[in-house]
């Protein structure tokens, strides 16, 4: 299918979960860095609450209203499909509302995509891989999802890779833990992720708890640094639209930390006490969870994403949990 431009001659770019966590900084920064770019923002606001980013409005627009969805995305040149039910817990707790929103919702915007022959940028989780047996992690890993989280994603991931040949080009990425905030016109954005929680509890009457066994490593990247890799994503697709290029290109979307969870609290502990003079617990507990991966070792491999998408990495752990006790104290 011929890309096809609005009146204007500049492309329109879709975001759903545009209220959200991610969703939101990618919004704000399309404006900054592309405002060329016309922009269609949607969100059902499960959790996402922001209203208006920059000149935008989002639309309150639900992903698994079909009709409602075709009809918002229409004349979108690629769509960021961002919004999901995420995380472990959340996912278990409702798995209904996970299967419908994860499963069915992103089904709708592949069918979008398919028909319209617009591109696709769509993040999964590492969830979808269970216990990686090898590292460095990379997309090429067997898949075996221990929870309903990484089951969704893994579904959506074999629906974009069935319904993408001859029809639309289209980015996954197998993502890692994400941390850190951003602001919207002076709010603050952020979400209750492993790193943001143990900051938080640094200002609280309680301990840095950590689930046993407290030696599972994860991999935790910065919400920027995500984002980042999106707009590059969205100015290739454009490129590859125009082309008239088809497929799934998938990327490692990560940081080279990989610390342990118990690591992660010993660090948020240490710069606690060296900027504020907080000295705080870190208290191992009993495990909940009996559906998540207890590896000691989660290297990933993200050079592809460095050669193909010219993508870097700008911040470490360290200097985000010193930014933001700073910022919280």
């Amino acid at each position: 299918m011929k890309f096809e431009t609005n009146t204007t001659g500049c492309p329109t770019i879709a975001v759903t979960g545009a209220a959200g966590f991610i969703g939101s900084r990618v919004v704000d920064r399309i404006q900054a860095v592309h405002p060329e770019w016309n922009l269609i923002a949607l969100d059902n606001f499960y959790r996402g609450s922001i209203r208006r980013i920059g000149d935008v409005d989002v639309q309150h627009v639900d992903i698994r209203n079909r009709d409602r969805l075709e009809a918002t995305l229409d004349g979108a040149n690629i769509v960021m499909h961002l919004a999901a039910i995420s995380g472990v817990d959340g996912c278990d707790t409702n798995r209904d509302l996970a299967y419908n929103v994860n499963v069915q919702g992103t089904a709708n915007v592949v069918w979008y995509c398919r028909k319209a022959g617009a591109g696709l940028v769509f993040p999964y989780s590492m969830a979808v891989l269970g216990d990686p047996t090898t590292t460095p992690i990379t997309v090429n890993l067997p898949r075996n999802p221990l929870n309903w989280y990484g089951r969704t994603k893994l579904i959506s991931e074999h629906t974009i890779e069935d319904m993408v040949t001859d029809a639309f080009p289209a980015h996954l990425y197998l993502k890692s833990n994400i941390y850190g905030e951003h602001e919207i016109k002076g709010k603050t954005i952020s979400k209750e992720t492993v790193i943001n929680f143990f900051v938080n509890r640094v200002f609280s009457d309680q301990p840095l708890t950590v689930y046993e066994p407290g030696t599972q490593s994860r991999n935790y990247i910065h919400v920027k640094d995500v984002v980042r890799a999106y707009l590059r994503s969205g100015e290739i697709l454009l490129e590859q639209l125009s082309s008239g290029e088809t497929g799934v290109h998938q990327y490692e979307i990560a940081s080279n930390e990989d610390p342990s969870v118990m690591e992660v609290a010993e660090l948020v502990a240490k710069i606690a006490l060296e900027e504020e003079g907080i000295e705080k617990e870190v208290a191992l507990v009993e495990n909940p969870r009996s559906s998540e991966t207890l590896v000691p070792d989660f290297k990933v491999d993200t050079s592809k994403a460095h050669e193909e998408l010219g993508w870097e990495i700008r911040h470490t752990v360290e200097e985000s949990v010193r930014e933001l006790i700073r910022k919280k104290a």
